[in-house]
């Protein structure tokens, strides 16, 4: 009988405790052993990882994959599928569906509809409303469940809790981490004017940082006056991160790689494809974002993976949809902000997945450890690849990042122990399952 279901050998492991070159055992899709000199011949598979660097299972715990209800955008298969590709491992999904994810029954048929169907591993939010808050206390606990997600502003019918009561209500309902879209939909109500049609430059102009800065003020001292803990996803300004950093408290905080990677003049050459709320915004309010990834205000990168057809993105502005596809390019794009210095590779580890496990509380992931489920992302950093919409696996099948030379690349993508994702090729079938949580176990 093999000691080890698998070892994966000769990697240069990237971990909480440093880098070093190593082997992984696993059995049963947890991790039993590290160590420099596994035996290969006490494994019944061996995974030769040399000349490459193993990080902890990447976690996007922002995408949304519009199932039920838009699926001719996406699925949760196809979703799924993009990440695996990307090398993501597991996924926080989104309750903007149809019907919405507000109530038990939406919930646990969502679940149903991704287990075993979903290419990686998951958790869903539920979406907090007025008409739910008496609901939160239960649904927050619900097997597979990330937390409560509110709109304070860019959504649309009972989703939208655009006032402060309706937030605080929210927020005295629930005891986990709660996450929120923080802008201000009474400011974006009284500027809607300043949209200019047929320009999507003008989209910042509307969604002001002001927008954005309202918003989440508000929401720290409701944070404040409730006790409670709340995740700020999506900050595009330089003045959120810096009032951010004086709450970090009560506030973990979320930035995006479109956030760090395009500014305002991607307006010029990709009009509504790089439409998004919050907006991508100037170059002064990144450079500010990167202060604060640097010094470690940022506690979790996140897609906001938000796929639309092209033909719903070439829709004049501001009839065009905001969003764009991410899961997939979370990874590369990351790795060539590695490779050009502006971030080390354990700080992007302690963003995608040592951050995820601290602030949600995940069991079992977020780390190369004994006892863990072996998640792992296979990269190699030296590896120089083109981003292309035809390598996308996405339903909508385009990214912004089209023909973006990059270094540093996926190369496998391992779900508890499984090869999913080898060579941007797939190789098992999906058998993705919902992620547990501490609070909730």
């Amino acid at each position: 009988m093999p000691h080890y279901d698998v070892i994966f050998k000769n990697g240069t492991i990237v971990n909480h405790d440093g880098v070093a070159l190593g082997d992984i055992g696993v059995v049963d899709g947890r991790i039993v052993a590290l160590g420099s000199s596994l035996p290969a011949a006490e494994a019944a598979e061996v995974v030769d990882c040399t000349g490459l660097h193993i990080l902890p299972g990447v976690i996007d715990t922002q995408v949304h994959f519009r199932e039920p209800g838009l699926t001719h955008k996406e699925d949760l298969e196809s979703g799924s599928l993009a990440a695996v590709m990307g090398g993501v491992t597991g996924v926080f999904e989104m309750p903007n569906t149809n019907p919405l994810t507000t109530s038990r029954e939406t919930f646990e048929e969502k679940i149903r509809l991704g287990t075993r169907r979903m290419h990686c591993d998951f958790a869903f939010y539920i979406g907090g409303t007025h008409d739910n808050v008496g609901e939160l206390a239960q649904l927050e606990r619900l097997p597979g469940c990330a937390g409560v997600k509110v709109f304070m502003g860019s959504s649309t019918g009972s989703l939208l809790v655009k006032d402060d009561d309706g937030v605080e209500a929210i927020l005295r309902a629930i005891t986990r981490r709660a996450a929120f879209h923080s802008e201000d939909e009474f400011r974006l109500e009284e500027r809607k004017g300043l949209r200019v049609p047929g320009d999507a430059s003008s989209h910042p102009v509307w969604r002001d940082a002001e927008a954005a800065m309202l918003s989440t003020r508000r929401l720290v001292a409701l944070a404040r006056k409730t006790g409670k803990r709340i995740h700020v996803l999506h900050i595009s300004t330089a003045e959120e991160m810096l009032f951010l950093a004086a709450h970090k408290d009560v506030a973990t905080v979320e930035v995006t790689p479109h956030h760090l990677t395009l500014d305002d003049s991607a307006y010029q050459t990709l009009g509504t494809f790089v439409q998004m709320n919050p907006p991508v915004r100037s170059k002064a309010h990144q450079a500010v974002l990167w202060d604060g990834l640097l010094n470690g205000t940022v506690d979790v990168l996140g897609s906001d993976h938000a796929p639309h057809t092209r033909e719903e993105k070439l829709h004049p502005y501001p009839q065009s949809h905001s969003g764009m596809t991410g899961v997939q390019t979370l990874v590369p794009i990351m790795l060539d902000h590695v490779a050009h210095g502006r971030l080390t590779l354990q700080r992007l580890v302690d963003l995608t997945s040592h951050g995820p496990n601290r602030i949600f509380g995940i069991a079992n992931k977020g780390r190369i450890a004994a006892g863990y489920d072996a998640d792992l992302t296979i990269v190699d950093l030296k590896r120089e690849m083109t981003i292309t919409d035809e390598w996308i696996r996405s339903r909508s099948n385009w990214t912004p990042y089209h023909g973006k030379r990059v270094i540093g690349w996926p190369v496998g993508t391992i779900v508890r122990g499984h090869r999913v994702m080898w060579e941007n090729d797939l190789v098992a079938p999906a058998q993705g399952l919902p992620m547990r949580f501490v609070e909730t176990l």
